[in-house]
């Protein structure tokens, strides 16, 4: 059993509230949800308006498989419209 786990900083340009940051991160949780059938919250900067850390992990029997869909994650989450990639970093066990 491989798990695969990615750490996403994000910003949400022009937000000035914790109801607005909710609405983006909440739809953008659920998308990567359906998209990629892995497991999605957010763990950090929860009191930052136009911050947010969400933490992704991904079961597979291969690594090279792992890999492969959380740099497809990155490449979702670098073209998803409403907030801006910071940082991120993917770890495989």
């Amino acid at each position: 059993m491989v798990i695969g786990s990615l750490r996403i900083l994000v910003e949400i340009p022009g937000n000035n509230n914790l109801k607005g940051k909710r609405r983006v991160i909440k739809s953008l949780i659920e998308r990567i949800r359906n998209k990629y059938n892995v497991s999605v919250s957010e763990i950090d900067n929860l009191d930052k308006h136009q911050l947010a850390t969400l933490g992704i992990a991904f079961v597979s029997n291969s690594a090279k498989m792992a890999d492969k869909v959380l740099n497809q994650i990155v490449d979702f989450v670098e073209a998803y419209g409403e907030v801006s990639l910071l940082d991120y970093m993917i770890e495989i066990f």
